[in-house]
């Protein structure tokens, strides 16, 4: 029999959704999403089923069309299917195959919904694939939002199957002589999820076999910890941002008796576009000279005497800015055309017009601007800082053309090079390099 009960509760419990609202059910034609399929139609509710083709796998891709064409026509539902040129996709807007899956999955999934009066997007995701999320998120560096791992209802998106583990699962589609199909890139361990499920996971479970309900309860203690910080957060954005016109500013004092204070503030500076990186830089620059700057992709906090201001970057006084983004790799400036290249070793050649640069040093996005007062950087070859206006007097540089030289900004707000002429020894290619960004300046007319 199929577990009804337990999953009523589950959607009871967690209001996913009423009865006689209509869901959309993302199915694949999997073992979850099949199960998934056929607890919505046991159970009475009104639902239709979605699948997508993302032509990725050959004549497997059409092989799970049909079938859950055929799944969806032996259950009487609607059914959708869509195909995407998923690769291609991918290619133009430079993205992985796997992001680009992702962006096509749900735009289409809300289209459908909203076109066709869906209340709600069912998901098959189960608690092994929460717990995946979390572990994949504490290798790549995540807050507290990332150990929630995968909520049972966010937005339009539910998940009915968080109740159930993968073994679980297993178990009712062959109990219930189930039909789906298998998806063969799942066995593989090319993917960063795949490496967790089949290497990670059963380590984990070798030393708790009921890790995936451990993980179930860790979730739910994350997600209350996660709503006392937005609270706390809340009241903080109340008593610490002060509004000035386009800017806001916030109290240097204020921000020193912050504890913990790297993580208040960060959650303070998120919505703006900081990264954590940038954030920590921010916080040891609270004590040195007055008038540094850090810069997410579309706001800039200067450290004045007393207060951070904080402002859009489109704000009229600003100067022309542009961003790099990681894997750009052409950059139209005012004056110039910038190139940049990879390359998977160390690599360095003398030339003005390129800098070599160390990419494990570098913060994304980078910023290309022109000079500003008080910019300092380390030349090449030096250990002590020096300010630009003295550099550029030492190379004469002519008057006319300092206000061209574009200069590339760590996100870190450190100068990493001065285009054409010099650039500074902190980003520097060494021995232990594993990946050196090149950049070469293109039309540079102005060196002397």
């Amino acid at each position: 029999m199929l577990p009804l009960q337990p999953f009523k509760d589950h959607i009871r419990s967690n209001a996913l959704f009423a009865g006689g609202q209509k869901i959309l059910l993302a199915v694949s034609g999997g073992k979850d999403s099949v199960l998934m399929a056929h607890l919505f139609k046991q159970s009475g509710f009104h639902f239709g089923i979605a699948h997508c083709n993302f032509n990725l796998r050959a004549d497997e891709s059409q092989r799970d069309e049909s079938f859950v064409r055929m799944l969806a026509a032996t259950l009487e539902v609607p059914f959708h299917v869509t195909q995407f040129q998923t690769k291609a996709y991918a290619a133009t807007n430079k993205i992985s195959t796997q992001m680009a899956a992702r962006t096509l999955r749900y735009t289409w999934f809300e289209d459908i919904r909203n076109t066709q009066g869906y209340d709600f997007i069912a998901l098959a995701q189960h608690q092994d694939d929460a717990m995946e999320t979390i572990l994949l998120n504490l290798t790549r560096g995540t807050g507290i939002a990332g150990l929630h791992g995968i909520l049972p209802k966010r937005g339009k998106l539910i998940r009915p199957l968080l109740f159930l583990s993968r073994a679980e699962i297993d178990q009712f589609a062959e109990a219930n002589h189930l039909d789906y199909v298998e998806d063969s890139s799942n066995l593989g361990s090319k993917y960063a999820r795949n490496k967790i499920r089949h290497h990670v996971i059963p380590v984990l479970k070798a030393l708790n076999p009921n890790v995936e309900h451990t993980f179930q309860q860790n979730i739910q203690r994350f997600a209350e910890t996660e709503m006392v910080l937005r609270q706390t957060v809340s009241r903080l954005k109340q008593e610490l941002l002060v509004k000035e016109e386009n800017t806001l500013r916030m109290s240097i004092k204020a921000v020193r008796a912050l504890m913990p204070q790297h993580l208040l503030m960060f959650e303070l500076l998120r919505p703006f576009g900081f990264s954590e990186t940038v954030v920590a830089e921010l916080l040891n620059a609270l004590d040195k000279q007055s008038g540094t700057s850090f810069y997410s992709a579309a706001y800039r906090i200067i450290v004045d005497r007393e207060d951070l201001i904080l402002y859009p970057l489109d704000n009229p006084a600003d100067d022309p800015i542009r961003f790099i983004h990681q894997h750009d790799q052409n950059i139209e400036l005012k004056y110039h055309h910038l190139q940049i290249s990879y390359m998977a070793q160390a690599f360095f050649e003398r030339n003005k017009e390129k800098a070599f640069i160390d990419s494990g040093k570098l913060i994304y996005p980078l910023i290309v601007r022109t000079r500003q007062p008080g910019d300092k950087f380390r030349p090449i070859g030096m250990k002590t800082l020096k300010k630009l206006s003295d550099f550029l007097i030492d190379e004469k540089v002519p008057l006319s053309v300092k206000d061209q030289i574009p200069l590339l900004i760590n996100g870190n707000g450190e100068i990493i090079w001065v285009g054409g002429l010099r650039q500074d020894d902190r980003y520097k290619v060494t021995a232990a390099t594993r990946q050196t960004v090149i950049l070469e300046l293109k039309s540079s007319n102005y060196i002397s």
